[in-house]
Parts: structure tokens; C-alpha cells; sequence
């Protein structure tokens, strides 16, 4: 029975000895290698910041010439003359071309000649009434000889009013011979040359003259946003109508800005079959960034809320009650329900749930939940300070 109690207490002190190591080894490996989900969530935080927030619509358009001229001669004849370059760059009233015009010279000098001559006959015709006026005063002719001179220089200023039209009809076609562009712009590739018999009636254009400075964009908006359109375009009414911006289609919106414009017109009806509305903007388009033909995405800036809360679009996370945020407090966080009014690009305008300077969790909110403790990284060196340009 001795031998018995000594050999069950030697088993109990092994047995305990092999738990006291299994349990100093565990302890030791957990030092070594701590449990993940008892470690600091690393996180980058910013501050909720007030901030002016330009109110922006974006959309697809299609740039246009502001005017677009299909140079076709008014008279037939020759073309003696071809005075521009293709692709030349002309003002309104520089000759483009000339045709031979001594053929509508000669009209020009015929009728000047024709109302010349029947000037003549009509001084002598007024002369003649004032004579017979008289002797009809006297008795010595009757009154009718008198009427019917006056009928005659009634018919003589016709003649010479008539004849005025011609000189008008030929000076005008006169004046056609001399081909001239209408506006400014920029003179496209020549279609007709030199030493061809061109007609009134002929629908090839000599050339075609566009106007690239300024130059227009039109683009459409859905309908939903005529009432916001229409009151943009009412209130900036003394400045020109609202800014606009064209941008590449790079599918890059923060790349290069093509020009700044503003919108001229909103179109009188809706598209019925794409439910969109029409603008048209002008652009000054000094660089010549903008290009006929060409397709541009065009920001539009309604309005500036000014003052408004927000933060980094990365800190709004989304559940099933809503948007919410991680505000950090010390070394842990809290989930906070916000209202996100609009967002941009960049960042979120918050109308309720934050206070200016109430920092948020912008990077690694995936792995927080309420009461995670955290730790603060540094930003990038490279990250930029929020900033907003955008709606």
C-alpha cells in the first residue's frame, strides 16, 4: 500500500510537470506570435473640414464651329483668282476669289448710260409741263394738253426710277464677281480651281470657312436637372450664363482642362426620345484646343455651397441604417450614422452627424468595428491635403 501511494504521487508530479511546461510553451508562442485580432487596426485618419463646394453637372459634347460658311460664287463666270491658302486664316471682307466681271462691268456702265438719257428726258419733259401750265393759265392751250404733259413726266420718273433699279441690280452683281468671306474663320481645303466656269447655281462651294475662335460645344444633360439648369442660367444671366469647362475624353476628369466657356442657350424643348436637354456653351478657344467635329466631356458649375461640412469620399461607408463614418477618439473608434447631402470626386458634403475637426478613418475602415482600437499612420508623403475643385 506504501509503494502504492508513492508511485500514484510520482505520476501526479509528472503529469502536473508536463501542464506546467505545455502552459509556459503556449504562453511563450503567444508572446511570440500575438493573436491578429487583438492587435491595433493601422488606420489613416482626416479631419472633417468646412468647405466651399462648387455644384457641377457633367456631360458629353460634340464641338462646333460658331459659324460655318459654304463659300459659293452669286454670279457665273470665270475664276480669274483665287486669293487664300488652304487653311488660312482670313477675316470678314478679305477677298477669297475673283471672277471676271467685265461682262457685269458693262451692264453697270450700260445702265448708268441708260438712266443718264432718260434723265435728260425727263428734265425736258418738267420743263414742257411748266410751259404748258402756263399758257393753260392764259387760255392759249387747254387744260387737257396740260394733264397729259404731266402724265408724261409722271411716266418719265417711273422710267428713271426703274432705271435706278438696274444701276442697283448691276452694281450688286458687280460686286459678286469679288468673292469675300463673310466672317472670320479659318478657310478649309479648295474644291474648285483656278480657270473654272463657276455658276450661281453650282452646290460644290469653293471652300468652306469656319470659325474656330470662338468656337461652341453642344452637350445635353438629363431632364431631371432642367430646374437646376434653368435657374443657374437666370442667375448668372449678367455674367454671361454659367461657367462651363471642357475636358478630354481620357475618362481622366482631373486631367487637362481643353478651355473655359460659358453657356449661351438652353435649347426651347426636351429630347422626347433620349429624355435630355440641350446647351449650347462658347468657348474662346485661343489655343485651339477644341476642334470641330470633336467629342468633350463639359462640366457645368451651377452654384458654390459655401461653408458645408465634409470629408474625404474614402471615410463613408455604407450599411443597412445608412452611411456612416469611424471617428477616432484616443486610440479607438466610434461608428457614427451621418446624412451625405451630395458627393463629388472627392469628397462627401455631410449635412448632419459631423462637427467641423471631428477626425474620421479614411483608410482601413474594413477592419474596424465599434471600440477597435487603432493606430495612426502617417499619410504619404506624396498624398495631397483635401482640397475641392469639383462638384
Amino acid at each position: 500500500m506504501k509503494r502504492f501511494l508513492i508511485a500514484l504521487v510520482c505520476v501526479v508530479a509528472v503529469v502536473g510537470g508536463l501542464v506546467w511546461l505545455r502552459s509556459s510553451e503556449s504562453a511563450a508562442k503567444k508572446a511570440a506570435h500575438p493573436d491578429p485580432a487583438t492587435l491595433p487596426v493601422p488606420v489613416l485618419t482626416a479631419p472633417a473640414a468646412r468647405a466651399d463646394v462648387p455644384l457641377t453637372l457633367d456631360g458629353i459634347g460634340t464641338v462646333q464651329a460658331l459659324n460655318t460658311v459654304n463659300i459659293h460664287p452669286m454670279v457665273d463666270g470665270p475664276l480669274i483668282s483665287i486669293r487664300f491658302s488652304e487653311g488660312q486664316d482670313v477675316h470678314a471682307g478679305d477677298v477669297l476669289a475673283q471672277i471676271d466681271a467685265r461682262t457685269y462691268q458693262a451692264a453697270y456702265d450700260q445702265a448708268v448710260a441708260k438712266k443718264a438719257q432718260d434723265d435728260a428726258n425727263l428734265a425736258n419733259a418738267q420743263r414742257d409741263l411748266v410751259r404748258y401750265d402756263k399758257l393753260a393759265k392764259n387760255q392759249y392751250t387747254t387744260a387737257q394738253q396740260a394733264d397729259t404733259q404731266r402724265a408724261t413726266v409722271a411716266q418719265d420718273v417711273a422710267i428713271v426710277r426703274q432705271d435706278q433699279a438696274q444701276i442697283e441690280t448691276a452694281r450688286t452683281n458687280l460686286s459678286y464677281t469679288t468673292i469675300r468671306a463673310p466672317v472670320n474663320g479659318r478657310t478649309g481645303i479648295r474644291q474648285v480651281d483656278l480657270g473654272n466656269i463657276v455658276h450661281g447655281t453650282d452646290t460644290t462651294p469653293l471652300t468652306v470657312l469656319t470659325t474656330l475662335k470662338p468656337i461652341a460645344v453642344v452637350f445635353t444633360l438629363p431632364q431631371q436637372t432642367l430646374p437646376e439648369v434653368s435657374a443657374a442660367i437666370e442667375a448668372s444671366r449678367d455674367n454671361g450664363g454659367p461657367a462651363v469647362v471642357a475636358l478630354p475624353q481620357t475618362g481622366d476628369s482631373t486631367g487637362e482642362v481643353l478651355g473655359h466657356g460659358r453657356v449661351i442657350v438652353l435649347d426651347n424643348e426636351v429630347d422626347q426620345n433620349t429624355g435630355t436637354i440641350k446647351l449650347k456653351a462658347v468657348f474662346p478657344n485661343a489655343d485651339l484646343h477644341l476642334w470641330p467635329g470633336a467629342f468633350v466631356n463639359v462640366r457645368l458649375s451651377l452654384r458654390v455651397d459655401h461653408g458645408v461640412i465634409t470629408v474625404p469620399i474614402a471615410a463613408v461607408q455604407r450599411g443597412p441604417q445608412g452611411a456612416f463614418v469611424f471617428t477616432v477618439t484616443g486610440d479607438t473608434v466610434t461608428r457614427h450614422p451621418i446624412v451625405v447631402a451630395r458627393q463629388t470626386e472627392r469628397v462627401a458634403v455631410v449635412s448632419s452627424g459631423l462637427a467641423p475637426g471631428q477626425v474620421v478613418v479614411t483608410d482601413g475602415a474594413s477592419r474596424l468595428t465599434e471600440g477597435s482600437h487603432i493606430h495612426v499612420l502617417a499619410a504619404p508623403a506624396s498624398a495631397e491635403a483635401t482640397t475641392e475643385t469639383h462638384g
